[in-house]
């Protein structure tokens, strides 16, 4: 059995092949495959990785991973930070900023989350959030975001998550009812300087030949009939992301939506389909040829959704390229902890504890365009986790954690 990490501090060795931080005798999963041969140390130096080295390190300081593992600090890239079920007014805000926030944040980096991305949340609050996390000022994981989702009037989630909370639905979500408007607003986001877009299908007016689906989730007490955005909105968004250089990505839900999504130059699909099985091989062959990141969102939809595990083995099967995104919201479950279960979900659909861990490290860092993360490599970002046992063979070791670094900085000593 591993021992728990041991951190040292060396006394000698102050030439210039010191580092500032060296992580001894750990296996290494490098976000793409688990390292062959004996354990490696990892060095660092800032807040980037310095070396791989089977060769002994010196640092100034030093971690004994003791023949556990180091891998990138976990992404989760789909999840909605802010309460929906508590933020009602400015004052709620202002108490959920204040007195939730931090711990929540906090949260993530205690399962070694290193990464989120926010995709719905109220675009002034979550930008914010995102500018003290970059300024030192507030402590979280690295936050990306897309601001508010988008769709059409009367659209999931604003007629449905929100229907009975108009303060927080003007701003957690963007309805748009013409191309025009649609346009103005991803051109608005992209001015303030979002990470992505995410735009949502099944929702808006009335279209020929939408197939009915009742969203219903066990959290909210309605159970409201949705349609697909018209398809001319949703080339629109996807046509202005792409204008102004911004990855967009799509919730979905059935296989005529996640067609459409694909074919209208979607970037990848969130939740992908989940209320019917997957019978058109050629929809999974259109994933490949577009090189689609499809994002299974699991957490949310395993209990009720029955097909949707074996959605997630077939493109996984066959090559799809998959992040990890839980879908966490406040009311259920724990941040971070959720992110946890939806790796160990993804391994329970099909996919092998490797595949799952790509998903969330490099998969994920791919889909939201940041080369410089979820791969452990000279140049990249110092955003480690330093595991007790082996996540390559069993998943549920992701539980296993020693330390959490971000940015070169221990943040977490779980000793």
């Amino acid at each position: 059995m591993a021992h728990e990490p041991e951190v040292t501090t060396s006394t000698e060795g102050r030439d210039l092949a010191t580092y500032d931080l060296v992580i001894r005798r750990a296996h290494v999963f490098d976000g793409h495959k688990a390292l062959a041969g004996p354990p490696h140390d990892v060095a660092i130096n800032g807040g980037e990785i310095a070396a791989v080295s089977a060769e002994p390190l010196r640092g100034r300081k030093e971690v004994d991973a003791a023949e556990g593992w180091v891998m990138p600090g976990l992404i989760d890239t789909h999840l909605h930070f802010y309460d929906v079920l508590a933020v009602s007014d400015q004052e709620s805000m202002r108490r959920f900023e204040e007195d939730e926030l931090p711990g929540r944040l906090d949260l993530f980096l205690q399962h070694g989350v290193t990464t989120i991305k926010s995709v719905g949340d109220p675009t002034g609050g979550i930008l914010e959030t995102r500018a003290k996390i970059a300024a030192g000022t507030l402590r979280g994981p690295r936050l990306l975001a897309t601001g508010c989702g988008i769709t059409g009037r009367d659209g999931h989630p604003a007629a449905t998550v929100f229907g009975g909370n108009p303060w927080a639905r003007a701003r957690f979500t963007g309805e748009v009812d013409s191309v025009r408007q649609m346009r103005d607003l991803v051109h608005h986001l992209a001015d303030r300087k979002v990470d992505a877009i995410k735009l949502l299908s099944e929702g808006a007016c009335a279209c020929a030949g939408s197939p009915p689906y009742v969203w219903r989730n066990a959290a909210f007490p309605v159970a409201v009939e949705l349609v697909r955005l018209p398809l001319d909105f949703l080339r629109a968004g996807i046509e202005t992301g792409h204008e102004r250089g911004l990855r967009v990505t799509v919730h979905t839900t059935q296989q005529a939506a996640a067609r459409e999504a694909i074919e209208a130059g979607a970037d990848g699909l969130e939740h992908g389909v989940t209320v019917e099985p997957i019978t058109d091989h050629s929809l999974v062959e259109l994933m490949l040829e577009r090189d689609i990141t499809y994002t299974p969102t699991l957490w949310i939809h395993d209990a009720t959704h029955p097909d949707t595990r074996g959605n997630v083995k077939k493109v996984a099967d066959a090559g799809v390229r998959i992040a990890l995104g839980s879908d966490t919201f406040s009311g259920r479950g724990l941040f971070g902890a959720n992110t946890l279960e939806e790796a160990e979900l993804m391994v329970a659909a099909g996919m092998t504890p490797v595949q799952s861990l790509v998903a969330a490290t490099s998969g994920a860092a791919r889909q939201c365009v940041r080369p410089d993360l979820g791969t452990v490599a000279p140049g990249k970002r110092a955003d480690l986790i330093v595991l007790t046992a082996d996540p390559t063979q069993d998943i549920s070791n992701l539980r296993a954690l020693g330390m959490t670094i971000l940015n070169g900085e221990i943040v977490v000593d779980k000793r």
